[in-house]
């Protein structure tokens, strides 16, 4: 199997791939391999230790903080976010729960609604992505947007509902959401590379990630996303993390080091339907996602991340035990190299 994987992985890596290829089956890594260049400017390659942002990926952590609340009896998975946060005169609806947030049938509008196809890099066209550094500086983006549905009645992909998450976080503990996930989640985990890196800070081991433009004439030219996004990660993504980080989230989480059982489980369970596929269904849970069998058999979870030069997916197949993390650090189809890879893993 390793000779095949090698073999993918080196034909991605000639097309394009910059990053870190993670598989892992149980405590025995199968593959760890880094390609392409953490900066192209002085040539430094990736390494296995390379930190990269995750994007969305970073809503799994988000998710666990709060179940880890939720397990304390600080709030409930039924309780009202807005009233909670004491915020009032937006257009997020009062019944918007925990719950909701956590399982995208919050039905609030997002600040770049994915699937209507807004363009997030967008939002900071007139307002300089540096303005936003706390959680609290996301809320204008949307608080006024119209809402999609009522709350609970339906499924749409939210990226700011983990943003209110991050604020109850705040509430709850009286720190930043930050500082609670670096404690309870990250050093609780032995995430030892995990981080909420500044782009205007200096981070040891931390790629550049980097955007593709594509001209008329077929020329590419590279450039840093230093202006795509917020300069530093919130609750909805951003975190800075290594592959093996990610193995270790996920193996904290199943040996009860981050939430008691019936929180772990409720953590690694579907909830709400997405969709049919494949002679099965995916579904959403807490931040993760699920694609089931068509006997409601969970064939893999995981999450995925996009952003501006940043690519990320972290899948787990229970069957077997196997882990796939492929992390990178320009724009690239790490979902079709995932898809490559997927048969050898199943097999």
């Amino acid at each position: 199997m390793r000779h095949e994987i090698y073999t993918i992985l080196t034909r991605h890596a000639g097309a394009g791939f910059s990053g870190v290829c993670l598989i892992k089956q149980g405590d025995t890594e199968i593959v760890h391999k880094a390609h392409g260049l953490a900066h192209r400017g002085y040539g430094i390659a990736n390494t296995v230790n390379t930190r990269f942002d995750i994007a969305s990926i970073t809503k799994v952590f988000t998710a666990a903080a709060v179940m880890q609340l939720v397990e304390r009896g600080t709030m409930a998975l039924e309780t009202p976010v807005m009233p909670y946060l004491g915020i009032e005169g937006t257009r997020i609806s009062d019944d918007v729960t925990v719950y909701h947030c956590l399982t995208h049938t919050s039905g609030i509008g997002d600040d770049a609604d994915e699937a209507a196809g807004e363009d997030y890099e967008l939002l900071f066209v007139d307002k300089p992505n540096y303005s936003i550094r706390e959680t609290k500086d996301i809320l204008p983006q949307f608080a006024d947007k119209e809402p999609n549905f009522a709350p609970g009645e339906g499924v749409r992909y939210n990226n700011v509902a983990f943003v209110l998450l991050g604020l109850v976080i705040e509430k709850a503990t009286g720190v930043s959401y930050r500082d609670y996930v670096t404690t309870n989640i990250f050093q609780r985990a032995g995430m030892a590379g995990a981080e909420f890196c500044a782009m205007d800070g200096v981070c040891a081991n931390l790629a550049e990630h980097y955007k593709k433009t594509e001209h008329p004439d077929g020329a590419v030219e590279w450039r840093k996303n230093i202006y795509s996004y917020p300069p530093i990660g919130s609750p909805d993504g951003g975190a800075t993390v290594t592959a093996l980080d990610l193995d270790r989230f996920l193996r904290a989480i199943k040996a009860g080091s981050l939430l008691g059982e019936e929180a772990s489980k409720q953590l690694l369970s579907p909830h709400v339907d997405e969709k049919e596929r494949d002679g099965g269904r995916s579904m959403l849970g807490f931040g993760f996602e699920f694609s089931l069998d068509a006997n409601d058999n969970i064939l893999n979870f995981g999450k995925d991340g996009i952003n501006a030069g940043v690519a990320s997916i972290f899948v787990h197949y229970p069957a077997t035990g196997i882990t796939t993390v492929l992390l990178a650090n320009q724009d690239y189809d790490v979902w079709t190299m995932h898809r490559e890879l997927e048969p050898l893993l199943i097999a």
